[in-house]
């Protein structure tokens, strides 16, 4: 591709298949809320501008970036200037532009290293839970790749109402 592809300013038609990310440096708290979506969303703060332009080519993944120069510069094949500053505000700004559906499920992937959880049955819950939570009700997950666990308590409520108040049309109940 001799252009650069930039996600238009007003929203895309839905894709055939569910978008993939890169967040350069400057975004990795949106990194982490697009993973509680579930949107496979990779995130390096130290790789440099060329080689993000070129992990994003290699992966199909589309580049999210606050850098204009990097976007006029490095030309990357698929890219999105975000522009918001705060980041349920950039959460907004790339599912409108890029067409994000609202996910079938919340917290499917790890927030840290973006593997995709797994479900622990009553038997894998273990003393890394606190006490008070084995007994909540919902599903628990493990990350296969960094071993963090999941489960609803408090910090999910808290971040599921910000999503409910970013997202007000999306079913977020789940």
């Amino acid at each position: 591709m001799t252009r650069s592809e930039r996600i238009p300013g007003e929203r895309c038609a839905a894709p055939a298949t569910t978008p993939r990310f890169l967040a350069d440096a400057m975004l990795g708290r949106l990194a982490r809320w697009l993973r509680v979506l579930g949107m496979d969303t990779a995130y390096d703060p130290a790789v440099p501008d060329p080689m993000l332009v070129r992990w994003a080519a290699a992966e199909q993944r589309i580049l999210l970036t606050r850098d204009r120069n990097l976007i006029a510069e490095l030309r990357p094949q698929r890219s999105l200037l975000v522009e918001p500053d705060a980041p349920l505000l950039q959460l907004r700004q790339v599912a409108a532009q890029v067409g994000v559906a609202p996910p079938d499920e919340l917290f499917t992937r790890c927030l840290v290293c973006n593997a995709e959880l797994v479900l622990v049955g009553a038997e894998g819950i273990d003393t890394r839970i606190p006490a008070g939570s084995r007994e909540l009700p919902g599903p628990v997950r493990c990350c296969p790749s960094c071993n963090r666990m999941y489960w609803p308590g408090s910090h999910t409520r808290r971040m599921r109402a910000a999503l409910a108040r970013t997202f007000p049309d999306w079913p977020l109940q789940r």
